[in-house]
């Protein structure tokens, strides 16, 4: 019995060693032709950063590369990485692959296939970062950052700042599945293309939100819209509401430290409407006015611009679902489904008919509880503050 037990516990006969893995730690897909498809994945070197000399496997200027780039065309992914691997001496491995990069054209024909094999196949994580890349996916795959190791981990570090939309592949089956079927996933470009000649080198830049309907890409929508849109998702985390007060001079910075926003949902005789309420609290990050905050009446002049400010960027985001786009990515589907799910029942083949038509309100209450570490302006004599 003993003898038997040992041979049944004997491990590692199906190891893969290593370093004798292809570690992919970003991947793109952009349409190639009709019926094919272009995979590029960025490859990991460890060599590169394991040793060889002062700087090979530095951050920005060293002079070893620690990832390389592959790509091969075929009729799907699957196919097209068959393909790749014949490049490639070392088996592919994707479990650590942290960003999947669709090119706009490919985003525009469907992602449903694509996104199958990423669902399908074991090795893929469900937890990594979708965008969307104006123009070529390759192309934005290719570029060096300085800053970070990699185009993956600059695309990475993006998602963890949440500035703008953080899309994992979970997210997008799950928006994909809601009532609406509608997705929004965070939208890149080359700085080269959109910034001063000094100011672009080995840089992706968020453009905006790119916006799909049943897995194809409609349109997008810009940053500052982008904006809006996370305050109607309850996603907004970090900002920094810029605001001017009426009939002064300079401006005010405020940034939010807890928000939480909620869909209220009503059907009064037939019509439909929507009330999204808002609450925020937050900091005075700049004051480059001459006023005195701790004046409450200037805080409440202070609180009534950022209000402002919340509501035009939501209105903004909603006129642009409602009347161009027609996609729900607000989720109000889920909120009416959930409130009156018989009349949800009879309006959900309907629903791109009724989502342009609902009347959206905003109540937005916004309270600025820390002036900072001063409470008068600095950098002006005392004599030109307005404390009254």
């Amino acid at each position: 019995m003993i003898g038997i037990c040992s041979v049944l516990l004997t491990g590692c006969w199906d190891r893969t060693e290593i370093n004798d893995l292809a570690i992919v730690t970003a991947a793109s897909v952009d349409k190639s032709s009709k019926n094919s498809v272009l995979l590029g994945v960025q490859v990991f070197i460890p060599r590169a950063l394991g040793g060889g000399g002062a700087g090979g496997g530095s951050v920005g200027g060293g002079q070893g590369k620690l990832t390389m780039m592959r790509s091969s065309e075929g009729v799907n992914i699957a196919d097209a990485m068959s393909k790749l691997q014949a490049k490639i001496p070392r088996q592919i491995f994707w479990g650590h692959c942290k960003v999947y990069l669709f090119g706009e054209e490919a985003a525009r024909h469907g992602l449903a296939d694509h996104i199958d094999f990423l669902v399908r196949h074991p090795e893929p994580r469900n937890r990594s970062f979708l965008y969307v890349s104006k123009g070529k996916a390759l192309d934005m795959l290719s570029i060096t950052p300085v800053l970070e190791r990699s185009t993956a981990e600059s695309l990475r570090e993006y998602a963890n700042l949440h500035i703008t939309m953080a899309v994992t592949l979970v997210d997008y089956r799950n928006m994909l599945r809601g009532e609406a079927e509608a997705v929004a996933i965070p939208m890149i470009e080359d700085g080269k293309k959109i910034e001063k000649p000094e100011d672009n080198q080995n840089k992706a830049v968020m453009v905006g939100t790119a916006i799909l309907k049943r897995d194809k890409m409609i349109g997008s929508i810009p940053t500052t819209a982008t904006r809006g849109l996370l305050w109607l998702r309850d996603e907004m985390q970090k900002a920094a509401i810029t605001v001017k007060i009426k009939n002064e001079k300079g401006i005010i910075s405020v940034s939010p430290s807890r928000t939480k926003t909620k869909l209220i949902p009503s059907i009064e005789n037939g019509k439909w409407s929507m009330v999204v309420k808002v609450d925020t609290e937050g900091d005075v990050v700049e004051n480059g006015t001459k006023l005195n905050l701790m004046n409450p009446e200037y805080l409440a002049m202070l609180q009534k611009a950022v209000r402002d400010d919340i509501d035009e960027r939501m209105q903004m985001a909603m006129h642009i679902l409602q009347h161009k786009m027609k996609a729900d990515v607000v989720n109000f589907a889920a909120a009416f489904h959930r409130k009156y799910p018989k009349e949800w029942e009879q309006a959900k083949d309907h629903w791109d008919e009724i989502f342009p038509q609902i009347e959206v309100k905003s109540d937005i209450n916004v309270n600025v509880r820390r002036p900072g570490l001063i409470s008068a302006p600095a950098g002006i004599p005392q004599a030109e503050v307005k404390n009254h």
